[in-house]
């Protein structure tokens, strides 16, 4: 994907910085993010939010990039989920805790155990209580933490998702 970017802008060093788009966005495939795929939407942005768009291609795509992958019988679910979630943890971390999670708690949503851990490691981060970061508005917590959206296909016919 960088070297996409890169062959795509080849006269823009900036396309990709501190390992980010524009040095803004971590990822490159993206349904929302328009100011990164047309310049006119970049010339509607607050003067202190635009970025030098340099080209007419877009420097992120919403065309998904796909990967076929046999199942095992020890694959149990899938979890899909924005990137605000792989803020605080790896993959491998995301799935050891679905995995204890749906064991110890077959009834309760792993989904919105993702979220709940996410957003505490994003309060002691920010030096304050998980019930602290809750009491900020929603608007304003933007300033703590990234969007976070998961849901969690079970292979065996459950769905649990949440957001926040």
């Amino acid at each position: 994907e960088v070297r996409r970017i890169r062959q795509e802008h080849p006269d823009d060093p900036s396309a990709v910085k501190k390992g980010r788009v524009k040095g803004y966005l971590n990822i490159t495939r993206a349904f929302g993010a328009g100011f990164l795929k047309q310049p006119k939407q970049n010339d509607a942005m607050l003067e202190t939010f635009k970025i030098n768009y340099i080209g007419e291609s877009p420097y992120i795509t919403c065309s998904p990039s796909l990967h076929h992958q046999k199942l095992s019988s020890s694959d149990k679910f899938l979890i899909l989920s924005s990137d605000g979630l792989y803020q605080y943890f790896t993959n491998e971390e995301a799935v050891a805790k679905v995995e204890s999670f749906i064991i110890m708690f077959p009834d309760k949503n792993p989904a919105q155990l993702l979220i709940e851990e996410a957003l505490s490691q994003a309060a002691k981060k920010a030096g304050m209580e998980f019930h602290e970061l809750l009491d900020i508005p929603q608007g304003e917590r933007r300033l703590y933490h990234d969007d976070i959206s998961i849901v969690i296909i079970s292979l065996e016919g459950k769905i649990w998702r949440s957001l926040v």
